[in-house]
């Protein structure tokens, strides 16, 4: 049996900002119970309400740099070097052994934080296309784990290595859903906005969900907490909620997702096996999430239609379809389960253990 007792090995997780960022950096602080974690975030980001419970939570100002250059420009990179000498300060400090970070705004002063003290970094890139940062910033880091093949193609390689993308311990796992009471014979259909929720496919699933429910369907749509109008349909069998904390059990009895294509919303639909209608956000940096969605379409396991291209009544349609043809979704949800890397937390706090280990010796001086 295993000693899991805390080692005196002291780890500071950089994570920051949405799910995607912080639920595989969760799934993978959970598989180093052995580990003194301490968590870098924003003060006013999704971890300061799911992180403190958990592991002790600092704080620092940090935002992304603008597209074009100007005054803006200079204040954030201002802002950042003062970040990074605070995340220097309290790497020190507080004696840490390395950082592992899942990217975004605060992955780039706490890699180079750790950089500038010889500390190794683990930083995980979640989707299809890597982030500025992880583009500029992955040859400072000790391992850059993707969460795509394809991923690898852009950075480093030889310190590249794909894991997947992790995924709490709840999804691999069978998962109640004693919170709400569906019947079970009942096709369940299930929105998903992202973390963050998204207001133009609130409306759309608002717009078809009538037809659904008088199919005899129900629907679980998850709208964020910023959209005026997430309560205006009112259906007995229609239920809308900001956020919802037992996504596992939600998608294990989904029928079908109708989603956005984050990285880690697609690691949770494929962990499940839940075929899925696909609706990239268009806005997304670099158009990752059309570039995310193409994994699922390419082997069956959902369709993908951009925004501007859907109206109300493709989706409608699409959808009904879809739940009056169970093998075809049966078809999908196979698919969807042939994407999942069940053991990515592991393999990617593995990546942690032997870098602070120093086993892992590029990049760190």
């Amino acid at each position: 049996m295993t000693d899991q007792r805390p080692t005196g090995q002291r780890l500071l997780i950089a994570a920051s900002g949405t799910g995607g960022h912080l639920f595989p950096a969760i799934a993978t602080a959970e598989q180093l119970p052995d580990f003194e974690i301490e968590w870098l975030g924003v003060s006013d980001r999704l971890e300061t309400q799911l992180v403190p419970s958990h592991y002790p939570l600092h704080t620092i100002a940090v935002t992304g740099l603008q597209k074009r250059f100007g005054l803006e420009t200079l204040r954030i990179l201002w802002r950042l070097m003062g970040a990074v000498f605070q995340v220097r300060k309290l790497l020190q400090q507080g004696q840490f052994r390395g950082v592992l970070t899942t990217g975004g705004y605060i992955a780039a002063p706490a890699i180079l934080a750790a950089r500038s003290l010889g500390l190794p970094v683990v930083l995980h890139e979640s989707n299809a296309i890597p982030g500025k940062v992880t583009r500029f910033l992955a040859w400072f880091c000790s391992r850059v784990a993707v969460g795509f093949p394809v991923t690898a193609r852009a950075l480093p390689t030889q310190r590249t290595v794909w894991v997947g993308t992790p995924v709490r311990s709840q999804f691999r796992q069978p998962t109640p859903l004693s919170s709400l009471e569906i019947p079970p014979e009942v096709p369940l259909i299930v929105g998903v906005g992202g973390s963050q929720g998204a207001i133009a496919l609130n409306r759309l699933i608002r717009q078809c969900a009538p037809a659904w429910l008088a199919a005899g369907a129900w629907v679980v749509h998850l709208t964020g907490d910023s959209d005026p109008d997430a309560h205006s349909l009112i259906h007995p069998h229609y239920v809308a909620l900001p956020f919802y904390d037992n996504m596992a059990g939600l998608l294990q009895r989904a029928s079908l997702a109708v989603s956005r294509a984050g990285a880690g919303t697609l690691t949770e639909l494929a962990v499940t096996g839940t075929p899925a209608i696909l609706i990239p956000y268009p806005y997304a940096a670099e158009d990752h999430q059309t570039h995310n969605a193409a994994s699922f379409a390419a082997v069956g396991a959902g369709f993908v239609y951009q925004q501007a291209d859907l109206t109300p009544e493709m989706l409608e349609t699409q959808v009904l379809a879809l739940l009056h043809d169970p093998t075809r979704r049966e078809q999908m949800a196979h698919q969807a389960a042939s994407l999942a890397v069940t053991d990515s937390a592991e393999q990617l706090a593995m990546l942690v253990r032997q870098s602070l280990a120093g086993t892992v010796r590029n990049g760190v001086a």
